[in-house]
């Protein structure tokens, strides 16, 4: 192992224990959650999933420049906040070019009947302006500074949930989508965390301006790029080509299916951002289990000693995600001074492989460095980082296995990809409950999925795919991404199972 595990894991729950942070539940989360009968909290949100959905939400007619290759300029928008609560003002930032009239629809996106999505409100129409492409700032920032088109305060009756705002230019009836969570303070059975910081690091908009993107090299992976969330999300940039996405950075990608399979089996689910999991330590503790879904690749060394410390209280934790939690990363204030609206990489998770550095002199570079992830996670990100495998079980008595007919040797074909997780920690009572080999051209690397106790009776999963979610559901406008070396067959009653074995022994129904 690359570092004796055991000993920073203990180090490091002991400084979390000593911060305070597991005293339970803050006096505002008791008043918010008392506020709340408890029957109405259960079932929360098996009650908004019963209510009218539309298919309306889905991009009808969109567009992509192929100058920039990543935007869509004709419309295109971003939101002040990544997440809010009840009783917040959020900005919404639209530019049309060339000028249009435009409106604004919001939808909550769910289960609604298969429809995915439900219609909140309609906003405008309001008279459309070019605005401004943004300067060139410190390590090629793009930070736009946009005048906004409206403000929203946020409806007390509006459930946590992902929300899109559909915009639609009225000359030539484009659109695209801006996006926003929407938090509560509540007790709740499961913390759903957006991933979104990754959505942030990946976006090109307007052209070749991601964290990626040094100037030079087409995937740069050193320090001292700067991205903003205060910019439109472009169409993805790799993978899966969905310009029906556009404007809603990674969710719809990777992690819509999730959600959209949780609500249709009435799961009692809270939303929240990679900001929240940062900011909030406290308010982890609200939540039986928390899930890191898709493609979790950014986190502030705070996300990281803030979810020990959730172990540590006791707080289930599935890692329903891959290329987990290896870029280190601050959430730093705008230039207006606005909160955690802007990342960079200032080192990795763990130590350096040479078989990385040799591909990627630039993390030599780097200028700080955190604990391995494996401490947390139970595996670690390893060279070459990308591929695509078959989930293979090798534990077939363990009791995620129950009621899936899987044996040892059995596999899913394309469950575990696009990136992944590797060599498993040295932790007490880890097991390896998948492992396989994966393939990216010439290179090769064995993935481990794993399951390991907390100290409470509480347990810590890693699928060790991006695409875990592929095999629950298939929301409408999803699609399924396809690389060279093979992709994932959709949705699989055994994952299904799994799933559904895992959250129900999290909310102790077992």
């Amino acid at each position: 192992m690359d570092e004796p595990a055991n000993t920073g894991r203990r180090d490091l729950l002991k400084r979390a224990l000593a911060a305070g942070v597991l005293g339970g539940l803050s006096p505002a989360l008791r008043v918010a959650e008392a506020a709340i009968p408890a029957t109405a909290r259960g079932d929360l949100i098996r009650a908004e999933n019963e209510k009218p959905g539309t298919r309306d939400w889905l991009l009808a007619n969109t567009r992509v420049d192929r100058r920039t290759k990543y935007r869509c300029p004709w419309i295109e928008g971003y939101c002040s906040r990544t997440s809010l609560k009840a009783g917040e003002r959020l900005s919404i930032m639209v530019s049309t070019n060339p000028k249009s009239p435009f409106t604004i629809d919001i939808y909550r996106l769910g289960y609604y009947g298969g429809t995915g999505g439900r219609h909140l409100l309609r906003l405008g129409p309001f008279q459309g302006q070019v605005q401004p492409d943004p300067e060139v700032g410190p390590e090629r920032l793009r930070e736009c500074l946009w005048e906004p088109a409206t403000e929203l305060t946020i409806p007390a009756d509006w459930v946590s949930g992902v929300y899109l705002g559909k915009l639609t230019a009225e000359r030539e009836g484009l659109q695209s989508y801006v996006i926003f969570i929407v938090r509560d303070d509540r007790a709740c059975n499961f913390l759903f965390q957006c991933s979104d910081a990754t959505w942030a690091a990946y976006n090109r908009w307007p052209s070749q301006w991601s964290m990626y993107d040094d100037g030079k090299d087409k995937w740069y992976i050193g320090p001292d790029v700067r991205v903003s969330f205060d910019r439109p999300y472009g169409k993805y940039c790799t993978v899966v080509d969905a310009p029906l996405s556009q404007g809603s950075g990674e969710f719809l990608l990777w992690e819509f299916p999730l959600a959209y399979w949780m609500e249709k089996e009435g799961y009692d689910v809270s939303y929240i951002s990679n900001v929240d999991t940062h900011a909030d330590a406290a308010g982890l503790l609200r939540a039986k289990g928390w899930i890191s879904v898709g493609h979790d690749e950014y986190w502030s060394r705070q996300m990281y000693d803030n979810m020990l410390a959730a172990v540590a209280g006791g707080v289930n934790l599935a890692f329903l995600s891959g290329d987990t939690c290896w870029g280190l990363i601050p959430f730093l204030p705008s230039s207006g001074g606005a909160p955690h609206r802007i990342i960079t990489r200032l080192g990795q998770f763990g130590p350096l492989e040479d078989a990385a550095v040799k591909k990627y002199p630039e993390l030599q570079r780097f200028k700080q460095s955190a604990p391995t992830e494996a401490n947390l996670i139970g595996a670690r990100n390893i060279f070459p980082y990308v591929g695509v495998a078959a989930w293979i079980c090798t534990d077939e008595t363990h009791w995620m296995y129950a009621g899936t007919k899987m044996k040892n040797g059995d596999g899913i074909p394309g469950l575990v990809g696009w990136e992944w997780m590797g060599a498993p920690a040295d932790i007490p009572g880890l097991r390896v409950v998948a492992k396989g080999l994966m393939k990216y051209g010439k290179d090769e690397g064995t993935y481990t999925a794993t399951i390991y106790p907390g100290p409470k009776n509480n347990w810590v999963f890693n699928a060790s795919s991006i695409w875990w979610s592929n095999g629950l559901s298939e929301p409408p406008g999803y699609l399924t991404p396809s690389v060279p070396e093979g992709s994932p067959q959709g949705p699989d009653p055994r994952v299904q199972r799994m799933t559904a074995n895992l959250l129900n022994r999290f909310r102790g129904q077992v």
